[in-house]
């Protein structure tokens, strides 16, 4: 059984990616998710009313011990299946003025995107690298390329997913494992619907905001046989905002 883990898995981008990864790549797809069940249960019966095959994984990606016995059971549980894709999509906003930034909004903002690329990376590292073939897919953001006024926390996690992602590429290229970052711009999702899009659409070239399946389209090439000579690359989808 051909496996792909999408952390974040329950809604917006991470279902999104999910759905595509089940039906284009044929992939049992790990949906992790951390409170929302119903919503990890609902992607879940996306996949499986198209014939797809899926479960959900219940773990905090940021604890660390949390991430290693959930996985380690998985596995155990599940000792022909093999971990081909990580997508690591899970990640939290904490906006606010740097000045009057407290102390958790700027940890646990790093603790979910970077720390939790560590906790579910190093997890399965050794294992792709046994197997000589694997694809790690980091959901980064432009305002982990650019940065972003308000979003100091979020935009230094995803800059630290982004120089881990070329990194790491350099270190496992040679055995058939490619690590690539995806740096979405504005995508409707649960995430930005507070934001006052009329206003955002203006500076967007594209004059619109991105689509979840959008941004899936990209990942599930990547995840795919056809990338096999791209990795530790940054590919942007935001409509040309900063261009």
């Amino acid at each position: 059984m051909k496996c792909a883990l999408v952390t974040g898995g329950s809604r917006g981008i991470g279902r999104a990616i999910c759905q595509k990864l089940a039906e284009e790549l044929n992939y049992h797809v790990l949906i992790n998710y951390q409170g929302n069940k119903d919503a990890a249960l609902e992607t879940l019966a996306l996949l499986e009313a198209t014939g797809a095959t899926g479960e959900i994984l219940q773990f905090n990606v940021a604890d660390i011990q949390e991430t290693q016995a959930a996985l380690q059971n998985w596995s155990v549980r599940n000792p022909e299946a093999v971990v081909e894709v990580i997508i690591n999509n899970a990640g939290i906003a904490r906006d606010g003025l740097f000045m009057w930034m407290s102390p958790d909004d700027w940890s646990s903002v790093l603790q979910v995107s970077l720390q939790g690329f560590y906790n579910v990376t190093n997890f399965f590292i050794q294992k792709l690298l046994r197997q000589r073939f694997g694809r790690i897919i980091n959901i980064v953001s432009v305002s982990g390329v650019k940065g972003t006024a308000g979003q100091v926390n979020y935009s230094a996690a995803k800059a630290g997913v982004v120089g881990a992602t070329k990194a790491l590429a350099l270190e496992v290229a040679k055995r058939n494992i490619t690590v690539n970052a995806v740096a979405p711009g504005f995508i409707h999702t649960d995430m930005t619907a507070e934001m006052d899009e009329g206003e955002l659409v203006k500076l967007i070239p594209a004059n619109r905001f991105g689509k979840a399946e959008e941004v899936a389209d990209l990942v599930c090439f990547l995840a795919s046989k056809k990338s096999g000579y791209i990795t530790g690359e940054v590919i942007n989808i935001n409509g040309g905002i900063y261009s």
